[in-house]
């Protein structure tokens, strides 16, 4: 697929409790812990390519600092930036973050802050973490149940077209699947620039607030270990709230938990389905149709709990999980 930018690089959040959602990554999910920098830790999944993944950095409150995309050449990282610069939504060109080169930096119409690039660092595996298989980047951990790789994030927006939009025309994004609901109220965005169903979903916000954070999903590649982490978390007082289960949308095995700071997690038992068809048709649900709604959140396995609708960092006042309840 032709597509200026080539994939998900790696998300960085905020939270009030460090030491506690380190703990969370690196000891229940089996990331490597591949820097330490002031206030911030990298770690990165056993199969992910990259120095980093996930960034986590203290703060007073949970939530997303910022999204990282890659471009697919040099050339394709100044066109989509001139594209960002014509939006009005351009901020700077920066190479200080540790193991990105030169990068762009912008924001989302609702506010969530991102960057593309071309230059960055590839994980180079110490003696101790070399993988035999040529084509995997470090060993398998022998850590909780580790996850392989980075697989999308979900952010919460106020405006799902004008979002939307701006990820199909000027980051270059294909829709994969949408949510309509009542009156044909666009409610939901599934967009990828790869195979994948999605590397990004959008979700309206029911809050009407801007800018938040709703997930960042990891990929384990086998529905049992969906199975294994939630007998793990069960055991050690893991908040979970839905799954495991599986989807309608995506058709992708999950569980959604939240780690110590407050951030919600997605943790994808398989892909899904992949699409190769470049005329592909965008899969549309109208969710205010029952079974729809339904179906398209939920295959089977249950239900999702109210939370997923309202819940998402920062939290806004009067929808914690203590307030929203299941």
């Amino acid at each position: 697929m032709n597509t200026d930018i080539a994939q998900l690089v790696s998300v960085a959040l905020y939270t009030p409790k460090p030491a506690e959602s380190v703990a969370f990554f690196h000891d229940l999910l089996g990331m490597e812990i591949s820097h330490r920098e002031g206030q911030s830790v990298y770690l990165r999944a056993y199969e992910d390519f990259y120095q980093y993944t996930l960034k986590l950095t203290e703060a007073k409150q949970a939530g997303l600092e910022e999204v990282t995309w890659r471009a697919s050449s040099p050339k394709a990282l100044e066109t989509v930036v001139m594209r960002i610069e014509a939006s009005g939504l351009g901020d700077r060109w920066t190479d200080r973050d540790y193991a990105h080169g030169r990068a762009y930096k912008f924001c989302t119409p609702d506010g969530h802050r991102q960057k593309v690039l071309w230059d960055l660092d590839y994980f180079e595996a110490p003696p101790e973490l070399k993988s035999k298989l040529r084509n995997r980047p470090s060993k398998r951990p022998l850590r909780g149940v580790p996850v392989r790789r980075i697989d999308h994030v979900n952010l919460m927006v106020s405006d799902v077209v004008k979002n939307t939009d701006f990820m199909l025309n000027v980051l270059d994004f294909k829709l994969r699947e949408q949510k309509i609901g009542d009156g044909g109220a666009i409610v939901g965005s599934w967009l990828s620039v790869s195979a994948l169903v999605h590397e990004l979903a959008l979700m309206r916000d029911s809050t009407g607030s801007r800018g938040r954070f709703h997930h960042v999903a990891y990929w384990y590649g086998a529905q049992q270990h969906l199975l294994d982490i939630a007998d793990i978390f069960a055991e050690r007082d893991v908040r979970t709230e839905s799954g495991p289960a599986k989807h309608g949308t995506t058709q992708a095995y999950f569980m959604y938990c939240f780690e110590p700071g407050g951030n919600r997690v997605e943790l994808f038992g398989d892909t899904g389905y992949l699409i190769f068809d470049p005329e592909w048709k965008t899969v549309v649900w109208n969710v205010a149709n029952e079974v729809d709604l339904e179906k398209s959140s939920i295959w089977f396995g249950g239900q999702l709990a109210k939370s997923f609708y309202r819940y998402g960092t920062p939290v806004v006042l009067g929808h914690s999980l203590e307030e929203i309840g299941r």
